[in-house]
């Protein structure tokens, strides 16, 4: 039996029971999904565009699902103490794939903006959710959106009205727990309307160690002069895999951020792709990863330029250790019609021993003349000279290693735009780099 007919056998078996605990918008796409996941199936390194990360075989271990949506028996209000100090947030969970609603922050968001369990503003705002859902994530197109359209049954909404602007960023917590290998599927729903501003920071954690795979689909749609910015921190164990889908859609004059930091993981795929479609868009897509043992990080990057005038900065860079393995597959289209482009892509490796391995693969296709374009990656080790200059000044081989190093990724983290997080990462990827597994004060989740 091939990995994808567990799957299809699954769903056949339980389609009512995974309707039954959702929301009616959710549940109308599955038919099709289900048809574009049985045609495409899992993706294969024999795709180019996942020709560095074998989906397929994560797939095929005996995985628990919780598609009656039994109750799991944590508050992670108790247990997760964690926050960026001096940065307040308004604090929510998703508990495996479960928006946690039991408590809910204090304090109010500005007059009508959402942020709540997907299948809960899917049933009170079908023809919200309705307009937005799915229509980036093209089921057709990929085997792992396809099979999160099939499986997800809850996730997040974040929704801010036109012009209004949410000044106290928003944290959203990722909890994995289970006492089994557990899998699970969560969307992720993101609309700032025109003139709409707001930060949202995403952590993942894993409280058990047993072996996990999530799937994740965001979509992120930003409208005329919207500002958003978001933040990913990947920080679970060696025994997680974790395959993340991005897509965003920005519309004239909008300005987004998007910052995905792997700081200690197990295997993880990052797809992102962004569609610039509307004139003066601005986007900032960045990723850092630091990764020892037998990790592997795979971000593949896609950016439309779509339209004329638009705007795309990108950074990528990787600190790989031990048998390590990092990839990067960055492409930037510019459309015939997209004159007066300007981007700017940028892939920057280091690798500390000799084993460890790095894939990159810039591209650029560039269909109009009058563009401004550039990209490079480079592969290489510490610089020998500067190494040799600071412990000519008296500081030890370790120490000036890891002071180049941190250097090397600080670039990376001065482009978040929260003075308050840009610290905490500061603190987190010094840690990272003695060798500590970023544990936090008081965190029960990290003991």
């Amino acid at each position: 039996m091939n990995v994808e007919q567990q799957y299809i056998d699954l769903f056949s078996q339980t389609e009512a029971m995974i309707c039954k605990h959702s929301a009616e918008v959710l549940n109308a796409p599955r038919a099709t999904a289900f048809a574009d996941f049985e045609r495409l199936g899992f993706p294969t390194r024999k795709m180019e565009k996942y020709k560095y990360t074998d989906i397929s075989k994560y797939f095929e271990p005996d995985y628990g699902l919780n598609l009656n949506r039994l109750e799991i028996p944590v508050n992670p209000y108790e247990v997760f103490k964690c926050d960026v100090p001096n940065m307040s947030t308004a604090l929510y969970f998703v508990v495996n794939d479960a928006f946690y609603n039991k408590a809910l922050p204090k304090g109010h968001l500005p007059e009508g903006v959402i942020f709540g369990s997907l299948k809960e503003v899917a049933a009170e705002h079908p023809e919200l959710v309705k307009k937005y859902y799915g229509k980036l994530a093209d089921t057709s197109k990929d085997g792992v959106t396809a099979f999160n359209t099939v499986f997800a049954q809850d996730g997040v909404v974040f929704y801010v009205p036109k012009n209004v602007v949410v000044e106290k960023p928003i944290q959203l917590v990722n909890i994995l727990r289970a006492d089994v290998n557990f899998m699970v599927n969560r969307r992720v729903l993101i609309i700032l309307e025109d003139g709409a501003q707001a930060r949202l920071l995403i952590c993942d954690h894993a409280m058990d160690s047993v072996n996990f795979l999530a799937t994740q689909v965001i979509e992120v749609f930003a409208g005329e002069n919207a500002v958003f910015d978001m933040y990913e921190l990947e920080e679970t164990h060696t025994s997680t895999v974790r395959i993340s889908n991005l897509y965003v859609k920005q519309e004239a004059n909008s300005n987004v951020l998007l910052n995905g930091m792997t700081l200690h993981n197990g295997t993880t795929r990052n797809t992102t792709e962004v569609l610039l479609a509307g004139e003066g868009a601005e986007i900032n897509l960045c990723g850092m990863a630091i990764a020892d043992k037998n990790q592997h990080v795979d971000n593949n990057t896609s950016i439309d330029h779509a339209v004329p005038n638009c705007t795309s900065n990108e950074l990528f860079k990787y600190v790989l250790d031990d048998q390590s393995v990092g990839a990067f597959s960055g492409l930037v289209l510019v459309r015939p019609d997209a004159q007066h482009t300007s981007s700017q892509q940028t892939n920057r490796n280091l690798c500390a021993t000799r084993d460890a391995r790095m894939y990159t693969q810039p591209q650029l296709e560039i269909y109009a003349d009058d563009v401004k374009c550039s990209h490079g990656a480079t592969v290489g080790q510490l610089d020998e000279n500067a190494l040799f200059y600071m412990r000519s000044r008296g500081i030890a081989e370790k120490e000036a290693r890891l002071l180049l190093m941190f250097a090397f990724v600080n670039e990376v983290i001065d482009t978040i735009r929260l003075d308050a997080l840009k610290d905490r990462l500061h603190l987190l990827v010094e840690k990272r780099f003695r060798g500590e597994l970023n544990k936090c004060q008081g965190c029960a989740i990290c003991k």
